[in-house]
């Protein structure tokens, strides 16, 4: 049992030295690589009171979604490069927060947020593994608003006429920080944590507001391979 232990050590100290002595070309100058991978997008809510004649503290929270997601980066040097990346739409649950938490969904709605990303990537192309941070620039677009009976009691208690509502688009930042790891000089997988600033208006068919922080943290686990 001793020798099979040590034989086993020895093996997987060769495997390890060989994995580190890799030349895998990673993001290098003028390298196109796309990547698949899944995305988890939280908003992280700081709502205002949707306005009178609501009752004071009507506040809302956003559920998470997870979608598929195409990311395409092309390397500018061998440290630096743009990304952008291709998903579909995220599909959000609106829930009643504040003095009207516990009234459940208030609402859906789907967003898409395309970022461009400039990266620097740390260490040299060889690497086996590459740290790298990103500012992006990102573009939230919301479609597809439905609210529920429990909005429309909420916002117009009485009336027959459901309440309809839009969120308003916007443009800001987000920023990125991510390690890869490489396999071969072809293939690679990678983790990214993106924060964006967003802040953003509830606008109602009754002609009431809402202010919301939303400040959504994506998570994105890929696997890529270079051109």
């Amino acid at each position: 049992m001793k020798v099979r232990f040590n034989s086993l050590c020895k093996a997987l100290g060769v495997a390890a030295a060989l994995a580190c002595a890799s030349t895998a070309s990673a993001q290098s100058a003028g390298q196109l690589t796309a990547k698949i991978g899944a995305n988890q997008l939280t908003p992280k809510v700081e709502s205002g009171d949707i306005s009178a004649p609501a009752l004071p503290g009507s506040k809302a929270d956003v559920g998470k979604d997870t979608q598929p997601v195409l990311i395409f980066a092309y390397g500018l040097t061998d440290n630096v490069s743009l990304e952008a990346a291709l998903g579909t739409p995220y599909k959000h649950k609106i829930y009643g927060a504040g003095a009207i938490a516990g009234t459940g969904e208030l609402g859906t709605v789907q967003a898409l947020p395309p970022t461009l990303f400039v990266q620097y990537r740390f260490g040299a192309p060889n690497a086996l593994f590459r740290p790298f941070v990103g500012i992006g620039a990102t573009y939230a677009y919301f479609m597809k608003e439905r609210g529920s009976a429990k909005m429309t009691a909420i916002t117009n208690p009485g009336s027959g006429v459901p309440t309809t509502f839009s969120i308003d688009n916007k443009f800001t930042y987000t920023g990125q920080i991510g390690l890869a790891m490489n396999f071969n000089e072809k293939w690679f997988a990678d983790v990214t944590v993106n924060k964006s600033k967003l802040r953003t208006d509830v606008q109602f068919s009754t002609g009431q507001t809402q202010h919301m922080k939303l400040d959504p943290v994506a998570v994105v686990l890929a696997v890529g391979y270079k051109f």
